[in-house]
């Protein structure tokens, strides 16, 4: 196959901090090629330096033959190249069909916008990723999982020769990943060279031809499909084997209730829900997009409003008037986009850690004591993990799985009875999400009651005790988790059956 892509020795440094050493690839036309590694391996900076965002320090990089200066993402993309960046760079109030068109807007000989003919084109390409979309909805009335197939859309809209997908499927449900994958495979038929990075390792050997790992930096090797066992991705991203990925379910069964919803109706997004989660579970809530699963969590912590039914809160009626509310409560909610709900991007790390615990650090007149903020974002830094280990950094300047860590942090610093995590391993490397497994384990060992939303079946089956499945905003079951497999959970999200 033609060498679509060539990458030889090319270095990159952040701050003295090197995060790319002498790196050389080699992408085909007509190949899904898979970059792996741990967060802050130097996969997305890579991929940056390819799409002309970031400039290499040094080393080359030659597009379909010809050495190629890649200085502006225009550049990159007049060579054909596009990129889908982990993290949303989507209007909020500009609709669908815009956002997938913006600077490269259809016009006619006078230069006036063709609404129509954009609003027609989007419409196209949504369907091709199986998306019922408007494309004249706003996208800030849209959920997450949907923005992120938008801005795949926007992608497929450039009809460029070379597409960077830096963890496309994060947000998305079995059946949109399968409907992403169908596409890609179609590309490739049609000779695009296409790079596909991901931490859910079964995608990433289900659809790749060949798998690049880095790690610190560094390149480790590139497998062919025969070689990339999963055990073998895993050994080289992070030096060593990794046995148990799932720590052992709950040690009891019999905890105090600590939340218990019932019958919770909010109009045109859910319907007498109602569910209790106990001291020491974790109760796994799965289901597709627009099932209404974040639309719950956001009322239960007062973002949004309940039109009907209760919440108890530890025994006590509870109705949360707004998200700090319902923090000092003791209730908390880790947002599955941390960009824009989650994090102060601008904010140092440690700025974030305490800022949902202000009132824990501070002293007499309101001063905040800066020792003790101190000494709690490096506990927290090292439990979690967090790369790099300087409290003074900003959030902004992490990787996105190293924001993942920093967002979970702020939520612990709180001390919450009741934890809700939406999609609390999105963008974590391999490595990594099996410390937020083990600690989120250890945290319902303590008597922590947790909620966990996720996309991720095997997360769901491996971490959860008990499965809370929705669809098109209503209760479909409650499984107990024992001999559930991912076919039994996804007849119950389609709607197929009810409660067993």
């Amino acid at each position: 196959m033609r060498e679509a892509v060539g990458i030889d020795k090319v270095s990159k440094s952040f701050f003295g901090n090197k995060v790319l050493h002498d790196v050389s690839l080699s992408i085909k036309y007509g190949e899904i090629h898979s970059i792996c590694g741990e967060n802050g391996a130097g996969k997305s900076t890579l991929m940056k330096i390819i799409g002309g965002i970031y400039n290499s320090d040094g080393g080359t990089i030659t597009v379909n033959g010809e050495e190629a200066s890649l200085r502006t993402p225009q550049e990159a993309y007049l060579r054909g190249i596009g990129i889908v960046h982990q993290e949303l760079s989507l209007a909020d109030n500009m609709p669908v069909w815009h956002n997938i068109f913006v600077n490269r807007e259809i016009t006619g000989p006078l230069g006036f916008i063709k609404r129509r003919d954009m609003q027609q084109r989007a419409s196209e390409i949504l369907e091709k990723l199986d998306m019922r979309v408007d494309p004249r909805a706003k996208v800030s009335t849209l959920p997450f999982a949907t923005k992120q197939m938008i801005e795949i859309g926007k992608l497929l809209s450039m009809d460029v020769d070379v597409l960077i997908l830096d963890e496309p499927t994060s947000a998305l449900s079995e059946r949109e990943s399968q409907a992403l994958f169908d596409l890609l495979l179609s590309l490739k038929k049609q000779g695009k060279a296409i790079i596909f990075i991901s931490h859910k390792l079964d995608e990433v050997r289900q659809i790749s031809d060949r798998v690049t790992v880095l790690r610190d930096g560094r390149l480790v090797g590139t497998l062919t499909r025969e070689e990339a066992t999963t055990d073998r991705i895993v050994s080289m991203m992070v030096g060593r084997d990794i046995d148990e990925f799932y720590p052992p379910k709950a040690k009891r069964r019999d905890g105090k209730i600590m939340l218990k919803c019932s019958g919770l109706s909010r109009k045109d997004k859910f319907e007498d829900i109602s569910f209790d989660v106990r001291e020491g579970e974790i109760l796994g809530l799965y289901g597709l997009v627009g099932s209404g699963r974040t639309e719950v969590a956001l009322s239960l912590v007062g973002a949004d409003k309940i039109d009907s039914g209760t919440v108890e809160l530890d025994g006590m009626s509870f109705r949360a008037r707004s998200p700090r509310q319902a923090v000092k409560s003791g209730l908390c909610y880790l947002s599955e986009d941390r960009k824009q709900l989650g994090l102060f991007l601008e904010m140092t790390l440690e700025e974030n850690f305490v800022s949902s615990s202000l009132e824990r650090v501070t002293g007499q007149f309101g001063v905040i004591q800066e020792k003790q903020v101190k000494s709690i974002s490096e506990q927290l830094m090292e439990q979690l993990g967090v790369v790099p280990k300087r409290s003074e950094a900003l959030a902004a300047s992490l990787s996105g799985g190293n924001q993942q860590k920093v967002l979970l942090g702020k939520w612990l610093s709180a001390n919450p009875r009741v934890l809700i995590v939406d999609e609390p391993s999105r963008g974590v490397d391999i490595g990594a999400k099996s410390n937020i497994h083990f600690l989120l384990r250890e945290l319902a060992d303590r008597g922590m009651a947790i909620l966990m939303i996720s996309s991720d079946l095997p997360e769901i089956l491996g971490l959860s005790d008990r499965v809370m499945v929705m669809h098109e905003g209503r209760l479909k079951g409650i499984l107990e988790n024992t001999d559930l497999t991912q076919e039994g959970i996804m007849n119950v999200a389609y709607g197929e059956v009810g409660t067993p």
